[in-house]
């Protein structure tokens, strides 16, 4: 299934994954104490991006995104010098 968002010059479109509930200890996290997610799968890329690609798993800056949301799914596009590394 391809993205219905079409990134330009070295924008990259990505789905941000949820934020986990239980810690590695098993201990459960309530909504408020849990951090707002930086991962997030990528499902396009601009002409102008060089070192991600499609299904690359992204750490970024979370404050510079733009969300949207298209047909019940999330999508954040995201500045690949915002990216700040490939998991």
């Amino acid at each position: 299934m391809s993205t219905p968002i079409k990134p330009l010059a070295d924008r990259v479109v990505a789905v941000r994954e949820e934020a986990k509930t239980k810690t590695a200890s098993g201990i459960y996290l309530p909504d408020t104490a849990k951090e707002k997610p930086v991962y997030a799968t990528v499902e396009a890329v601009g002409p102008g991006v060089k070192e991600i690609k499609k299904g690359d798993r992204i750490v970024y800056k979370d404050y510079t995104t733009t969300e949207l949301k298209i047909d019940g799914k999330e999508y954040v596009i995201v500045r690949e010098d915002d990216v700040l590394a490939t998991v």
